[in-house]
């Protein structure tokens, strides 16, 4: 009898302990589950794109308003050109009259806010858009509305390329545009040493408006008046216009009774 339940003791122990083993084996494969569906949903950041930014509006600014629906992680905002940043200070400076300090400050013009999970970045761009920015009756963002844009399939690095490609373009356009004013300087250095040079070998360097050596065909006054100066020159020009006179009237008087017009061959002053 002793042995018999001795038996019985063993075989309901040995019953225990695979009835134990078995809920461990299955705990192990809905760990493994569990561990495959956790590096599955991954969480992917997504970026929204901010259209419009009010005057005085900061990063801290919309990092407060968008944090109440999600994680926010790093936030860009664009600054606005320097020559329309000079061009606002000056109207504020001279709108103060120069008495006192102008209070412009910096502005932007877009930005783009990254959220820790794309779910929810889309979320806020499809709900936040065309609303108002401020809550509140004071803030000072309450008429301006949102404008986002959630950017599908675009990562934190496109942005950085992106502006380091704009910043090379913005370089290179300044050194052009370096380059071309230093070419119309050297130019117009030339052009006044050349000038210089020529009105040395002139005679006259001292006056810039000297007047210019060259040589022109005599008129026929100036001729006549020639012929004229030398000796017996009045009386041969008195006979050559007495001559051409006589020689217009006969031409004429030929012309009316229709005889032939008389030889010039052989007249002679």
């Amino acid at each position: 009898m002793e042995a018999e339940e001795s038996e019985k003791e063993t075989a309901e122990q040995e019953l225990l302990e695979g009835r134990d083993e078995k809920p461990e084996a299955e705990e192990e494969p809905e760990e493994s589950e569990e561990a495959a569906c956790g590096g599955k949903k991954r969480v992917v950041p997504g970026i929204v794109y901010l259209g419009h930014i009010p005057p005085r509006f900061r990063p801290l600014h919309v990092r407060n308003l968008l944090s109440a629906y999600g994680e926010v992680g790093r936030v860009f905002f664009q600054p606005e050109d320097g020559f329309v940043r000079r061009k606002k200070k000056a109207a504020a400076a001279s709108a103060t009259g120069g008495k006192k300090r102008s209070k412009y400050s910096k502005d932007y013009t877009e930005g783009w806010v990254e959220f820790r999970d794309k779910r929810i970045a889309k979320r806020v761009a499809a709900s936040l858009h065309n609303t108002p920015m401020g809550a509140r009756r004071r803030s000072p963002f309450r008429y301006d509305l949102w404008n986002l844009k959630y950017l599908h399939r675009f990562t934190w690095s496109h942005l950085s390329e992106h502006l380091a490609f704009e910043r090379q373009v913005r370089r290179q356009r300044l050194r052009a545009e370096v380059a071309q004013a230093k070419r119309e300087t050297d130019f117009y250095l030339r052009s006044v040493e050349r000038g210089q040079r020529f009105l040395a070998a002139d005679g006259d360097s001292s006056r810039p408006d000297g007047s210019w050596s060259f040589a022109q065909r005599p008129t026929e006054q100036e001729l006549r008046a020639r012929k004229a100066a030398r000796p017996g020159g009045r009386e041969r020009a008195r006979l050559a216009n007495v001559q051409d006179q006589a020689r217009s009237n006969r031409g004429l008087l030929a012309k009316i009774f229709g005889a032939p017009p008389p030889s010039e061959s052989g007249e002679e002053p």
